[in-house]
């Protein structure tokens, strides 16, 4: 594509600064003489590059990327910042010499949709010029690609092998307002880097970010005269713009009454505007996969009972755990006829855009993450979402004509009482990843690190003592050799990462790094409401007196044998999906482990090595059934608290007397998933600086 950019030494735009040096405003927009080529449909393609409303600030944001060290772009969803601006710094030159532009994403559904539609723009091959990596997942050619999209992790990941990113010439930290902890460390180490390389530009791109907060952030020092104002030195003082979207206006509708079981209202909300609304996709936002499913159902239920609606409507799932073409079904252009109704977790809040969307109904809910660092349990809660979210999701409706907005709450608690903007995740979580992540980059006082928000010491200090007990931190709290390198090296759960570093001496690794694939993964199993007894009855067939963690054994198994069948996943209530990316997972994490010097050796079934190698992972994760309990009933072994054998377990209603679990859940109650039986010995044997014996071997304290 011929077109016109501004260089170093041409005409400037007009352009207003602010005393500060934040850039608020720009003149005149370009003008639309940009020429498109014709080839292979790209004059469509080019003519609706140029209808997005990012595109009459090109000019505006290559002039700050080149004269500003980091540039702050605040614009809605929608609007194109994120597949535009990565084409316009490649089209300006800032991917020559073999220099390459990422944007990340903190989703792995937002990086693969993006890169997809980026390469599609660019009539180029998917994991050639344009590529995308996630976890498991590399599809890039070092050799060519220009433009790169992976997640915030990965980015990190890269750090560990190059600290100052020398390969990238432009770094743009996309849907920054989401502030998962990946992003946060990613912006403090970013600041870092800065310093070292004047010449690396960051641009920060968001929905609903507070500018301000941000550019203070970034500001490094007050300001410097003389050379700073040279052409090529960019300026330390963070740019500001504020990029219009192209949205139409959405009248908003809230009830009147609060509801009390909003996946019930939603599904009514949707058929009654599936009865009385003209035509338009419906987008709605529920909370995660269980409710979906039973929004789905309760939908197609009515849907069959009325042939009306069911000639109509196409239901469609979105969450991040959906296989790649059901996704991919979402975004595909609606039926002459028939209208989409789209039901999503908050994914598709910010980071993807649906066109044809017209109707949104908010449930007000999202599932986030918050943990208890006094009581180490890390609950996954329904929880109500901010102003900011709100507005997110209402204008989702307003991107092809006027829309409208269905809030299953009232406008009173709106207005008085949904909290502004959401809690970072680095205040709610668990930071044992986190923490062993920056000690890997060499960054030894955390708690000095220059935090965007600063995590709460109690976590911090949880974190550490995990660490420590792991053998993965040493006196000094610095990363132990070879334990603690090693296991940052592993992209996983340090109690992971220290389970497969056991199995090398125990001589079971080929076995441990197949538990390790299938615990990364959220479920091997069909879910789903009707099918409980088929699934208990399917789970039986592989179950093993040991626990959860030999049962994968048995599951992994039995799918190398039916020569990785679907029929056979489908048979046995398995999700053929799950079990073709644990196949993925398992071989990176081989490829790593022989990295590490791991030699990978069967233990010919001998499971005790195998229970031994996840307990000394997992020790701190004991708990003992409490005696003459009647309802299963343990006590954790750190923290003594009440915790339940969780029902997908095939150690359900068994109650062993010692087991040891991979995570707490909470619903009514504390469950324990993924439970294995143990011996209390080898809780004192993995790690005697984290246990106490008394006098008794059933008695241990932490």
């Amino acid at each position: 594509m011929s077109q016109q950019f501004w260089k170093p030494g041409s005409e400037k735009p007009r352009i207003l600064e602010d005393e500060e040096g934040g850039v608020v405003f720009f003149g005149p927009p370009l003008s639309s003489a940009a020429s498109s080529s014709s080839r292979f449909g790209y004059a469509s393609i080019g003519s609706q590059r140029q209808r997005l409303p990012v595109y009459k600030y090109r000019t505006a944001i290559l002039y700050l990327v080149e004269t500003h060290a980091t540039t702050i772009i605040v614009g809605e969803t929608g609007s194109g910042k994120t597949t535009q601006i990565p084409q316009y710094l490649k089209e300006a030159g800032w991917a020559d010499g073999g220099r390459v532009i990422a944007c990340t994403q903190p989703r792995r559904l937002a990086v693969q949709t993006v890169a997809s539609r980026v390469a599609e723009e660019m009539d180029v091959k998917l994991g050639e010029e344009v590529g995308y990596t996630i976890r498991f997942e590399d599809v890039t050619n070092p050799a060519a690609t220009m433009i790169k999209f992976l997640t915030d992790g990965v980015l990190l990941r890269e750090i560990m092998n190059d600290p100052l990113l020398t390969k990238y010439s432009v770094i743009m930290v996309d849907e920054a307002h989401e502030r998962s902890i990946s992003t946060d460390i990613l912006l403090g180490l970013l600041k870092k880097i800065q310093r070292r390389r004047p010449e690396l530009r960051l641009i920060i791109s968001s929905a609903t970010i507070e500018a301000k907060s941000m550019s203070d952030f970034f500001q490094t020092s007050k300001k410097h005269r003389g050379p700073e104002d040279h052409e090529f030195v960019p300026r330390k003082v963070p740019a500001i713009l504020s990029v219009e979207g192209r949205g139409f206006n959405v009248h908003i509708h809230y009830v009147v009454e609060p509801v009390s079981d909003y996946v019930q209202a939603t599904v009514s909300t949707v058929l009654s505007i599936h009865e009385q609304e003209p035509a338009g996709d419906i987008l709605v936002f529920l909370t995660g996969q269980d409710d979906i499913d039973t929004a789905i159902r309760l939908l197609t239920e009515e849907a069959h009972a009325s042939r009306k609606i069911s000639s109509g409507l196409i239901v469609l799932p979105l969450y991040s755990s959906l296989p790649r073409a059901d996704q991919d079904l979402v975004f595909s252009p609606t039926p002459r006829g028939k209208r989409k109704v789209v039901i999503s977790t908050n994914i598709a809040e910010t980071s993807l855009t649906l066109e044809g969307v017209v109707y949104v109904v908010d449930s007000g809910f999202s599932k986030q993450q918050f943990y208890n660092p006094i009581s180490d349990i890390e609950n996954l809660v329904v929880a109500p979402i901010s102003k900011a979210s709100a507005r997110q999701r209402a204008g989702r409706a307003g991107r092809v004509r006027p829309g409208k907005c269905y809030r299953l709450y009232t406008e009173e608690y709106f207005v008085n009482e949904m909290s502004s903007v959401g809690i970072p995740e680095m205040q709610r979580s668990k930071l044992v990843s986190c923490v062993i992540q920056l000690k890997a980059l060499g960054i030894d006082n955390i708690l000095g690190f220059d935090w965007p928000a600063s995590p709460p010491p109690e976590a911090m200090i949880r974190a550490l003592e995990v660490l420590y007990s792991l053998g993965v931190l040493d006196d000094d709290a610095k990363l132990t050799s070879p334990v603690g390198f090693q296991a940052a090296e592993i992209p996983l759960d340090p109690m992971i990462s220290k389970m497969i570093l056991s199995s090398n001496q125990l001589g079971c690794s080929d076995e441990i790094i197949t538990i390790a694939a299938i615990l990364s993964i959220q479920s091997i199993w069909v879910s789903g409401r009707g099918v409980q007894k088929e699934l208990d009855e399917a789970k039986l067939r592989f179950a093993a007196a040991e626990g959860d963690h030999v049962t994968f054994l048995n599951v992994y198994k039995g799918f190398l044998q039916s020569g990785k069948s679907s029929q056979w996943c489908h048979k046995n209530y398995m999700n053929y999906q799950a079990m073709k990316k644990v196949i993925e997972i398992r071989e990176q994490l081989r490829r790593t482990a022989l990295r590490l010097g791991i030699v990978l050796k069967s233990c010919e079934g001998d499971m005790l090595a195998v229970r031994k190698a996840v307990t000394a992972g997992f020790f701190a994760n004991a708990s003992r059934l409490e005696a003459f309990s009647h309802n299963g009933m343990y006590k954790t072994v750190r923290g003594s608290q009440e915790v339940y054998i969780h029902p997908s377990s095939v150690l359900f209603r068994v109650n062993p007397k010692w087991v040891i679990y991979h995570s707490l859940v909470s619903t009514d109650r504390q469950y324990m998933r993924n439970v294995m039986t143990v011996d209390p010995s080898w809780l004192t044997e993995a790690a005697p600086h984290f246990f106490q014996h008394q006098r008794t071997p059933d008695s241990i304290v932490h």
